[in-house]
């Protein structure tokens, strides 16, 4: 089985401002944001409230954690899937060190991705064709005034 040729990602880690609406969803509503690229990504759309959980439950416990889980491995997969250049090191830093960049790169690759292809039918198609309408000129009644000689004589 040949292996496809790795590609980049379609945007940088940091071109948030490519994607207006990216930027302002990543923005404003972080916790949507991720809960919308694991859903699109075929995973459950409830995986990210590991993330949002794990630093409150680790923190609780003094054990330090720095690595978002969900986030790390939701990219790891994304660039697997999709053939994309990188490294396990890259995924942590951007993970890390920007994860609100990390998920909004995730969903503009997405947004490129799993674009609605557009559908040509090419199929032959029967035309039927009808013959023309022909016009035909009206009948000619005459008035109900008029009445006829052999209409009068048989009253």
């Amino acid at each position: 089985m040949a292996e496809r040729p790795l590609t980049d990602w379609d945007s940088g880690l940091f071109d948030c401002f490519e994607d207006p609406g990216t930027c302002c969803y990543g923005f404003w509503c972080y916790p949507f944001l991720q809960c919308t690229v694991t859903g699109r990504f075929g995973e459950n759309s409830c995986l990210p409230l590991c993330d949002m959980c794990y630093r409150l439950y680790f923190g609780s416990c003094w054990v330090p954690v720095i690595v978002p889980p969900v986030a790390l491995t939701v990219r790891s997969l994304m660039r697997k899937e999709y053939g994309i250049k990188g490294s396990l090191v890259r995924d942590i830093m951007a993970s890390c060190c920007c994860v609100w960049c990390s998920w909004c790169q995730m969903h503009r690759e997405l947004k490129h991705r799993k674009k609605t292809p557009v559908i040509i039918n090419t199929q032959h198609q029967t035309v039927v064709m009808q013959p023309a309408p022909i016009l035909i000129a009206p009948s000619y009644s005459p008035p109900v005034d008029v009445v006829q000689k052999g209409d009068v004589q048989a009253q």
